[in-house]
């Protein structure tokens, strides 16, 4: 009676040890994949490898990358409305010089005691003034025409003559950029009004009756025509006052979309990049875990039946 029970007994050591035997060869597997997967972070820099790895941080990186692609293309964007809007400052800086100089100039000529040689003068120099009016209001940015609408390909002067409406469409049109979710803006200020009305004026104030070219023109005729000069200055600094309004709302919104980059790129890194300090801290703990569970292991491998039976 004695011998079946010692053959059970035998039995049941031997499938003891060999699930012990197994057990352990799968801990040492899973602790040697946890730290292979540390060391990989440690050395890619990167969480996961794989989007399979970790899918809902590979969806959010997805939409963080999204969101910077976009953010990258609104900057780019702004920095080309800003070369707009910057040349068209300082080219209205430029008008609004030019006809202060003419503002100048006509006062001077409405004095009786001027000549009519020297009126004459004085003509010439606004002639000039006219024609760098004239050069102003065909400005390029990046070989385009500011102030032609959206025919940024043709000048809006041509032959000392403003741009026909009814042969060019498109001359009190905006050019508009995307510079955020929603928010459109336009570039370009439309100077085919403006230009006109100056260049009329500029005309007037020359004409060879009543204007300074007239020989017969009274110092009174000629003072009369500072009202126009007057309300071209007005009309060139209430555009500039626009432009400079949108100068500051394009800073305003680039400001916005840098703290979003930051913000946005601080979140995918902490989505994807290695915490380095809390990998490391990781590595070392699995390691010391590892070499017990070998420690441990190496006992069990090397025990036999016979050290059972003792």
């Amino acid at each position: 009676m004695q011998q079946p029970r010692k053959k059970e007994f035998h039995k049941m050591v031997r499938v003891t040890q060999s699930m012990l035997s197994n057990n352990m060869l799968r801990n040492l597997n899973t602790s040697y994949s946890k730290m292979s997967k540390l060391q990989d972070q440690i050395n890619s820099g990167r969480k996961f490898a794989r989007p399979s790895d970790d899918p809902v941080a590979a969806v959010k990186g997805m939409d963080y990358r999204v969101q910077l692609d976009k953010i990258g293309q609104f900057t780019r964007n702004i920095n080309e409305m800003k070369s707009w809007v910057d040349t068209t400052d300082s080219s209205l800086s430029d008008v609004t010089s030019a006809l202060t100089r003419v503002q100048e100039l006509v006062t001077q000529a409405a004095n009786d005691s001027n000549t009519a040689d020297e009126r004459k003068k004085i003509a010439v120099e606004i002639e000039q003034i006219q024609q760098q009016i004239r050069d102003v209001a065909n400005t390029q940015v990046a070989g385009k025409f500011i102030f032609s609408g959206t025919n940024t390909s043709s000048p809006l002067f041509k032959d000392d003559q403003i741009a026909d409406p009814a042969n060019l469409t498109g001359l009190n049109q905006d050019v508009s950029f995307e510079v955020g979710d929603g928010i459109v803006m336009a570039a370009n200020t439309t100077g085919y009004e403006l230009f006109k009305g100056i260049d009329e004026m500029l005309t007037k104030v020359l004409n060879p009756v009543g204007g300074l070219k007239d020989p017969n023109a009274t110092g009174d005729a000629i003072g009369n025509l500072l009202t126009d000069v007057q309300k071209s200055v007005s009309d060139v600094l209430d555009v500039q006052a626009t432009v400079g309004a949108t100068q500051n709302r394009i800073d305003t919104i680039e400001n916005r979309l840098s703290i979003l980059e930051v913000n946005i790129t601080k979140q995918k890194s902490l989505n994807e990049d290695t915490d380095y300090a809390k990998t490391i801290t990781e590595m070392t703990t699995q390691e010391s875990i590892h070499q017990a569970a070998l420690s441990v292991g190496a006992k069990i491998i090397q025990q036999t039946l016979v050290d059972f039976m003792r």
